[in-house]
């Protein structure tokens, strides 16, 4: 199996795991968003948006971790470079008739590779933060739906999620 016969870029030609090289690639702007909700009771997200679950104001505990998350990629996700992240933004939809909150996480950097795996690990963490943060009181949430949305820059251009 040689480099080029397979879109698995983090095997070398013996099928080995490998961090890819990538400094011979251009620095342009790179931007990625993912997206994913979790869902719980009426009661837990009634807690959520009254800001009065036991751990405190769950949505901006929720978007901090989820800055630090993507700030922490590549100790998480072991072929990950770490990169310079020039934005992180998380924010939060309350989708009150699903009884979920929605999140969407979006990461950009100047530099030779791209954000997408920190986009999605600022999700995750959000994520988790807010089951952290109200499994006291609804040990059932669900996490669901997570996806990268859309990716800007770098060789492979763009990419947009089919709605």
């Amino acid at each position: 199996m040689s480099q080029t016969s397979s879109p698995l870029t983090h095997f070398d030609a013996q099928g080995q795991a490998h961090m890819v090289d990538v400094g011979a690639k251009a620095h342009t702007r790179r931007m990625a968003v993912a997206q994913g909700r979790i869902t719980m009771l009426p009661a837990t997200l009634a807690l959520v948006t009254a800001g009065t679950a036991k751990k405190g104001d769950v949505l901006g505990i929720a978007r901090i971790a989820g800055i630090q998350g993507a700030k922490r990629t590549s100790e998480l996700i072991p072929l990950c470079h770490p990169i310079a992240l020039t934005r992180v933004a998380v924010d939060f939809e309350v989708l009150a008739e699903q009884h979920a909150v929605l999140c969407t996480a979006t990461a950009e950097t100047v530099g030779p590779t791209g954000v997408e795996m920190e986009a999605l690990t600022a999700l995750q963490v959000a994520l988790l933060t807010i089951y952290d943060m109200c499994k006291a009181a609804d040990r059932g949430m669900v996490m669901s739906d997570v996806k990268l949305l859309e990716k800007h820059g770098g060789k492979s251009g763009s990419f947009v999620a089919r709605p």
